[in-house]
């Protein structure tokens, strides 16, 4: 599976907060990774907690990161424990 990296995490964390994306609360937990070519984001959480949470609130996100339909669509996400 092809991956697009994405480039300088933290300042897309602080680009989807600032587009309210996502609130300051779940960019400071969070680190996206890259867009696999399947439309999976992937993403590293900092606790299995968020990560529970995080999954619960997907079709949410999903909605939210999808509301700009200039960027690549996400279709779902792959939710990682950072180690």
């Amino acid at each position: 599976d092809q991956a697009r990296p994405l480039r300088n995490h933290a300042r897309l964390r602080d680009a989807a907060c600032e587009a309210g994306l996502v609130g300051v609360q779940i960019a400071a937990v969070t680190e996206p990774t890259h867009l696999q070519q399947d439309g999976t984001l992937v993403v590293m959480v900092t606790t299995s907690a968020w990560m529970q949470e995080l999954s619960l609130l997907e079709p949410e996100l999903l909605r939210s990161l999808n509301r700009d339909a200039s960027r690549p669509p996400v279709l779902k996400v792959r939710w990682m424990l950072r180690r």
